[in-house]
């Protein structure tokens, strides 16, 4: 079975419980006080399956699948041979915990602080493709011609990294960040240490030429 598919159903199961059960939508977000003063680690894991509401949730799922398959099918494929499977499985629930560790600091002794989603964990496969293929076609419905992977990649950390300053919204602008930091990196190790590929040598090579 598909590993991207199998995160897909298990996301979207957990999260449709949890949008009526809100007992158990309280007992797995991400929630730094409760972490630190009752340990229970294993919310910087299961927050990751939960979602604010549907579309939050498709969303999230829309954008994992499109980038996860291409990774799973292709260029995790043609890196790490039969370990792509494992290699996007490591990476998207170590991205989860990766992408909420700079908030668990920051929020462990505020009782208000409360998050939920993948958004960590799918920038981080977001970024693991535009590392692996800078120049890849990044397009919206609202524009009209698409965007070169690492363009957007820029516009986008610079983005989250400003709003994540401002820190208005409910949206984890933290997360995506270093989300998206966390994919470049162990996108890079993992090529650099199983497969002996220098990535940042062909990505640098791929946007000047």
């Amino acid at each position: 079975m598909s590993i991207t598919f199998l995160i897909i159903v298990i996301t979207s199961v957990t999260s449709f419980i949890a949008f009526t059960k809100h007992s158990l939508r309280e007992d797995l977000l991400f929630w730094p006080y409760k972490i630190k003063r009752e340990g229970q680690i294993y919310r910087f894991i299961t927050h990751g399956a939960l979602h604010a509401d549907a579309m939050h949730l498709i969303f999230n799922m829309v954008s994992f699948y499109s980038f996860g398959i291409a990774l799973e099918n292709y260029l995790f494929l043609a890196i790490f041979g039969e370990m792509s499977r494992a290699v996007l499985a490591i990476m998207y629930v170590t991205a989860i915990v990766a992408a909420v560790i700079p908030d668990y600091f920051k929020y462990k002794d505020r009782s208000f602080y409360r998050s939920l989603g993948a958004s960590g964990a799918v920038s981080a496969v977001v970024f693991s493709a535009i590392t692996i293929q800078p120049k890849m076609p990044i397009q919206f419905f609202f524009i009209p011609y698409p965007i070169p992977g690492y363009i957007f990649g820029i516009g986008f950390l610079i983005l989250s990294a400003a709003l994540a300053k401002k820190g208005s919204g409910n949206i984890g602008h933290n997360a995506h960040f270093w989300g998206s930091i966390y994919g470049i990196l162990f996108t890079y190790l993992s090529a650099k240490l199983l497969a002996g590929i220098d990535l940042l040598d062909y990505f640098v090579k791929t946007i000047l030429n």
